[in-house]
């Protein structure tokens, strides 16, 4: 179980420093109240070595530091993680997603085969509510070797699933008791593969990862759900597809996809909260574009592009994890070798302006991402084998190291869930 601190101890101090500060003070009462029903707990997703006693079967996937879904308890007063258990996985969960009503988790298990298929596989966990365990439900095929990157489709009826190595994307339908069944549409990308030269490459770049051959990299359900669009960096291309959500079948849309500049390679996208503005993030080309999005006809209309780097910038980096903040104000964009966040504001119509970056405090940030509040920004520092706490202004965007760090091996994803707050049915 885990032990949660006790906030009487605090409660006298507290009310000194704040005494007559009456909505700082309910602020306060809000937050400590809201620990004692109940954890914030962080789940980490990793990429792991096989473990011999977890499998039956042979696992074919690079080494990895992790131990599997690494479980946190998170301090919402200052961020800290203090470890809350391991689920142990060696098929490296490299991508994680919980279910709206915070009872169910999915990982994307990034491996080229188990046993003799060539094949992924993705897992679906049940939450204890009382401490945020997992307990396993089922596996599934993925539908395509190296599954990256799992979402859920609106209706929560339905998995995403972009399988990296397999140039695939896949739905997977979710029962009633959470676990998944066989895939009700497997989509093989086509077409021909960009150059291995970025066209926005900074001066002297050897960023060259994804044009061998197409690399589904992520998926996602518009606002509406009417739409799913996901990346192929090996093609240079967003692809939208119309969405039947009877059947968990893909439709190509008119037109079926949009393209980026030749060998920048798409890898992420973020929609902005009003549903209208999307900005997409480019593994080679160090880039991010804003496009216009139609929500009626699901089409995506180029509007910006600007660098991830600063300014005077050479050599090589890989763009990574692009998220916008819950109130639209600001993008932020990771860089890999470069070891950076980029922060861009927002301006009134959708266009952004490059205002800075911030140091990871450790190399190759693969992902990062917001506890539930915004206050606080988590970095997984892969090759670092750490994640980086930093504390969100939400007035500049700018971040500030908090000083904690959390050890995981080779972390790739965090995800969070607020045990205080009653799951709605």
């Amino acid at each position: 179980m885990i032990r949660l601190e006790r906030s009487r101890r605090r409660f006298p101090r507290a009310f000194i420093a704040l005494a007559g500060v009456v909505p700082l003070f309910a602020g306060l009462l809000y937050a400590e109240s809201a620990e004692t029903r109940g954890p914030l707990i962080a789940y980490v997703g990793t990429f792991s070595s096989p473990l011999r006693d977890m499998l039956s079967t042979q696992v074919d996937l690079p080494p990895g530091n992790g131990r599997g879904i690494h479980l946190f308890q998170v301090n919402r007063a200052s961020g800290a993680l203090t470890s809350a258990g391991i689920y142990p996985l060696g098929t490296s969960p490299s991508c994680l997603i919980i279910n709206a009503t915070g009872t169910r988790l999915y990982s994307a298990n990034e491996t080229d085969r188990v046993g003799e298929e060539k094949e992924g596989t993705i897992s679906a966990f049940s939450i204890d509510r009382a401490d945020g365990h997992l307990t396993l439900l089922s596996t599934a095929r993925s539908g395509g070797a190296g599954p990256t990157y799992v979402s859920l489709h609106p209706s929560g009826r339905f998995l995403l699933v972009a399988n990296y190595f397999g140039g695939s994307v896949a739905v997977l339908p979710i029962l009633r008791d959470g676990r998944l069944g066989d895939p009700t549409d497997v989509k093989d990308d086509t077409g021909k593969i960009g150059p291995t030269r970025a066209t926005h490459a900074p001066p002297g770049s050897f960023a060259i990862s994804g044009h061998d051959r197409t690399h589904a990299h992520m998926i996602q359900a518009d606002p509406s759900g009417r739409f799913v669009l996901h990346v192929d960096l090996g093609l240079d291309q967003i692809l939208v597809w119309k969405f039947d959500e009877q059947t968990g079948v893909l439709t190509p849309n008119r037109p079926p996809a949009v393209s980026l500049p030749p060998g920048d390679g798409p890898r992420h996208f973020h929609f902005h909260p009003n549903g209208r503005w999307f900005y997409s993030i480019q593994e080679e080309g160090s880039t991010v574009v804003r496009f216009d999005y139609d929500a009626q006809a699901g089409r995506l209309a180029p509007r910006q592009t600007i660098s991830t780097l600063p300014p005077g910038f050479v050599g090589s980096n890989f763009c990574s994890e692009i998220l916008v903040s819950d109130d639209g104000q600001f993008v932020y964009a990771g860089n890999r070798l470069h070891d950076s966040i980029a922060i861009f504001s927002i301006g009134p119509n959708g266009d952004f302006t490059y205002l800075g970056e911030e140091w990871t405090r450790g190399n190759y940030p693969r992902s990062f991402n917001f506890d539930p509040t915004g206050q606080f920004l988590y970095c997984c520092n892969q090759r670092a084998d750490s994640i980086a706490v930093f504390r969100v202004s939400r007035k500049t965007g700018g971040l500030k190291f908090t000083g904690h760090y959390a050890p995981v091996g080779n972390p790739s994803a965090i995800v969070f869930l607020d045990l205080a707050k009653v799951p709605s049915n």
